[in-house]
């Protein structure tokens, strides 16, 4: 296996299946996917407010560095159809999703989405100012044809937003320690290996931006986003199982009082990257 940035050779990383770049500091997966559980389902229910309150967070950067005049918006990989709903106060949206359950849902509440996969689930010539990605690019095996897809599926100008983790967080530079130690299940589950759509790709800022720049964008703008909050921790994490009655609370707040005051002073998680086609 080689690079998809740099085409070094990639070294095995902390287990079998995993891969790592020594030159770009890109990681990648030879993992397959598990059949859908009910798992999944509890872990979306307990990100619902956070991940919209990022939804909206992204929909005005994206308002902000797309062309003035930027009317139409894709989301590709739309599920719930949570972004869909913060995007379709500032844009003429549509989502493509290939979870037939999950696209019946969101078009239940009245968001237009499409069963499907992208592009195959678009008209000939149907192009969009704006393309979206929220989670969804760090998933794709064959990741250099999804970008030319994008690129072809823009409008002049067009705006292509990437979401996705960062291979530069603190949470995942701790599961590399731990896994260092033989301790691999925070490794593995931040990779969702054994899930029904595993990660197969990791990314920083500046190796996704050799990566895209190549297929024909410019990078407009780099951010970050909170990965948990105060909040909605405690619902959080019941994703990881049953909550033992004397140490989930200590566990609840180790991360509150300890956890959380040490994330702000690394970098997130999560990345979000704006990009214009050139």
């Amino acid at each position: 296996m080689t690079c998809i940035i740099c085409y070094a050779p990639l070294k095995t990383g902390l287990s079998g299946w995993h891969r790592t770049c020594p030159g770009c500091a890109y990681e990648g997966a030879a993992h397959s996917a598990a059949p859908a559980t009910g798992d999944e389902d509890l872990r979306e229910a307990s990100l619902n407010a956070l991940r919209q309150e990022n939804c909206r967070t992204i929909v005005a950067l994206t308002r902000q560095f797309a062309a003035p005049r930027a009317n139409t918006l894709l989301d590709v990989g739309s599920a719930h159809g949570w972004f869909l709903e913060a995007a379709s106060c500032s844009f003429d949206v549509l989502g493509v999703e290939p979870d037939e359950v999950l696209a019946r849902q969101a078009a239940a509440r009245g968001l237009p989405v499409r069963i499907g996969y992208f592009p195959q689930a678009l008209a000939d010539g149907e192009v969009f100012d704006v393309i979206v990605l929220n989670e969804v690019i760090e998933h794709i095996p064959d990741i250099r044809a999804a970008l030319r897809d994008c690129h072809q599926r823009l409008a002049p100008d067009g705006t292509l937003v990437l979401n996705l983790p960062s291979s530069r967080g603190l949470c995942y530079r701790l599961s590399k320690l731990f896994a260092r130690f033989g301790l691999h299940g925070p490794f593995d589950r931040l990779w969702q290996k054994g899930m029904p759509s595993p990660h197969v790709h990791y990314f920083n800022p500046a190796n996704l931006t050799r990566l895209v720049e190549r297929e024909g964008f410019t990078l407009r703008h780099s951010t970050e986003l909170a990965v948990v909050k105060k909040e909605g921790m405690w619902r959080w994490m019941t994703v990881f199982g049953q909550l033992h009655p004397f140490k989930a609370p200590l566990r609840y707040l180790g991360m509150r009082w300890l956890l959380l005051p040490l994330m702000r002073l690394f970098p997130s998680d999560i990345m979000v990257c704006i990009y214009r086609k050139r």
